[in-house]
């Protein structure tokens, strides 16, 4: 079984060399550490792993952000892999406890705990800035269908009632700084 497997995957041996690791800018403006890693697949396509976990709880008020996210995308690349415009297919599923957050109305006097799962369509360009780094745009636009409890604040957990929610929308967004490991 090893060695059907080891022959089906050889074809793509030759672009094992092309790695990039990055990091999303727009999730540390929420101060979300985050990281992802893009496997050169062939010479036009790979393979995006990203990311982000967030465990803090700000101010003595209990505002929290906590969440984690895990979004694979495989992307194609028109002319060549790692150099501009690309095409993604992705998916997401997360786990998040967020709310007691003042400057947005839905989130001041609730919280929400619970996970979505989906997936979306990605457009993206790569700017290259120097030998190895790179700067990547990206939008991704698509589904997520969110199951969740909502309480009256973060500690007391006074249950408000069980949702389920389906969301038509952005579902990627990234300002990415990547280092090329060729």
């Amino acid at each position: 079984m090893f060695l059907v497997l080891l022959l089906l995957l050889l074809p793509y041996g030759s672009y094992g060399q092309q790695i990039g690791i990055g990091t999303n800018v727009s999730w540390w403006l929420t101060s979300t550490p985050n990281a992802e890693v893009e496997f050169g697949l062939s010479k036009r396509l790979t393979l995006n792993v990203s990311g982000s976990y967030n465990s803090w709880t700000f101010f003595p008020e209990g505002m929290t952000l906590r969440h984690y996210l895990v979004q694979p995308e495989l992307r194609y690349w028109p002319c060549k892999s790692f150099e501009g415009h690309f095409f993604g297919v992705h998916g997401h599923y997360g786990h998040y406890n967020i709310g007691q957050v003042p400057f947005i109305p839905g989130l001041k006097d609730y919280t929400y705990r619970g996970e979505l799962y989906g997936g979306g369509f990605s457009y993206g360009y790569h700017f290259a800035i120097g030998g190895r780094w790179g700067l990547e745009l990206s939008l991704g636009v698509g589904y997520a269908y969110l199951e969740y409890n909502k309480y009256v604040c973060t500690e007391c957990a006074e249950l408000v009632g069980r949702y389920k929610r389906h969301f038509v929308g952005l579902t990627r967004l990234g300002v990415t700084f990547i280092y090329l490991i060729r």
